[in-house]
C-alpha cells in the first residue's frame, strides 16, 4: 500500500453499523478519491432472522442470518463507495446482558491483545491516517462496540500508524432539536427514548464536524440495504426526506491528534491535505 494514499479506517461492531453512524463520511470521502476500509469486527449472528425472527426463537436461523447479513453489508458497501471490507468473524455477542455474552467465541470474550493483533496487521496493511470506532461506552453500552474501541486502541497503541483517532457523538444540545423535529414531524421517538434518557455527550468534546448532506439519500439507501434488520433500524422510519434533514452532519469526538491541527474543524483529515 502506498503510504502517500490518504486513508479512512472504520471499525464497527456488526454488519450494519457502518451505515448508521458513519454512513455520511464514508460516502462523503470515498467520492473525494480517499481510500475507505471497512473493518467489521462479527457476523452478526444475533440479529433478526426470517420473516423477523429473534434470537431465541425456534425458527431463527443463525446460518441463514450470517449470510444474509453479509450479503447485505456487501450491499451497503458498494452503496457507500468504500474500497475495502475486512471481516474479522468473530461471533456477535448479542445486547448487554445476554446470556450469549459469554458464549464461546463470541467477541465480548475474546482477549483483547488476540483481536487486536489481527486489527494491527490491518492497519500496517493499510496504514490509514484516520481511524474512527465508537468511544469506551461502545457509543450507547453494546458489549461488541465497547470491545471494538478496546482492541482499536490497543491496535493503536501496537500500531502507532494512524495520525488521528476519532469517536461519533451526538452532542447533548442537539438532543432537544432532533426531539422537536421528529415532533414537528409527527414521528414517534425511539422507544427507548424518553425525558431522562440520557443519551450524547457533552458539547464542548466535539472537535469535528462533517458536512454530509450531499451523501445524505446514499446513506439512506445503506441503511435500506440491511432490510433484514429494518424492523430494528428507527431512521429508515423518517423517510429519506426527514432523514436528510436530520442527518446532513456527523459529529466525532478526536480522541488524538498528531497532526496538531486545530479545533474545532469540518474534517477529518484537516492537517492532513496537501
Amino acid at each position: 500500500m502506498s503510504k502517500a494514499a490518504l486513508t479512512l479506517m472504520a471499525v464497527h461492531a456488526h454488519p450494519d453499523d457502518e451505515a448508521s453512524t458513519t454512513g455520511g463520511i464514508l460516502a462523503r470521502y470515498s467520492a473525494e478519491g480517499i481510500r475507505t476500509v471497512l473493518v467489521t469486527c462479527t457476523n452478526g449472528e444475533l440479529g433478526d432472522g426470517h420473516e423477523i425472527s429473534k434470537p431465541g426463537d425456534v425458527d431463527h436461523d443463525e446460518a441463514w442470518v450470517v449470510a444474509t447479513r453479509r450479503r447485505e453489508l456487501e450491499k451497503s458497501c458498494e452503496i457507500l463507495g468504500v474500497t475495502y471490507l475486512e471481516m474479522l468473524g468473530y461471533r456477535d455477542s448479542g445486547m448487554m446482558g445476554w446470556p450469549q455474552n459469554d458464549a464461546e467465541g463470541s467477541f465480548w470474550t475474546t482477549p483483547v491483545a488476540t483481536a487486536a493483533g489481527r486489527l494491527s496487521k490491518l492497519i500496517e496493511h493499510y496504514r490509514p491516517q484516520v481511524v474512527v470506532t465508537y468511544d469506551a461506552n461502545g457509543f450507547y453500552g453494546h458489549p461488541d462496540h465497547i470491545q471494538a474501541h478496546r482492541i482499536t486502541v490497543a491496535a493503536l497503541d501496537a500500531t502507532p500508524i494512524p495520525d488521528k483517532l476519532y469517536y461519533p457523538g451526538v452532542p447533548k444540545s442537539a438532543m432537544a432539536e432532533f426531539r422537536e423535529t421528529l415532533r414537528s414531524a409527527g414521528v414517534q421517538e425511539p422507544d427507548e427514548a424518553d425525558e431522562d434518557w440520557d443519551f450524547g455527550v457533552a458539547d464542548e468534546l466535539i472537535s469535528t464536524t462533517v458536512d454530509c448532506s450531499d451523501y445524505a439519500a446514499q446513506h439512506y439507501a445503506a441503511l435500506e440495504a440491511h432490510a433484514s434488520q429494518s424492523d430494528g433500524t428507527f431512521f429508515l422510519r423518517l423517510g429519506v426526506d426527514l432523514f436528510s434533514k436530520l442527518m446532513s452532519r456527523e459529529m466525532f469526538v478526536r480522541a488524538f491528534d498528531r497532526t496538531g491541527a486545530p479545533t474545532p474543524e469540518d474534517d477529518l483529515f484537516a492537517g492532513l491535505r496537501r
